[in-house]
């Protein structure tokens, strides 16, 4: 998922999206061995994703232009 297509989801999309992705990491990780996945590594870059737009979208004015 991309960033232009976070922008585009409405804020309860966006939490039901989290929600998801969130379950899918618990499986993931439940499925893989100790060496890891790059499953996993794009899931959390995803849900990072999520998280950094939502921050950035709560923050007063001053603080965007900065």
């Amino acid at each position: 998922m991309k960033y232009k297509e976070i922008e585009k989801l409405s804020e309860k999309d966006r939490e039901k999206k989290l929600k998801e992705l969130k379950l899918e990491l618990v499986k993931s990780k439940a499925n893989v061995s100790k060496t890891g996945s790059a499953k996993v590594k794009g899931i959390k870059k995803i849900i990072a994703r999520i998280h950094t737009f939502n921050n950035l979208e709560n923050k007063p004015e001053e603080l965007k232009n900065k």
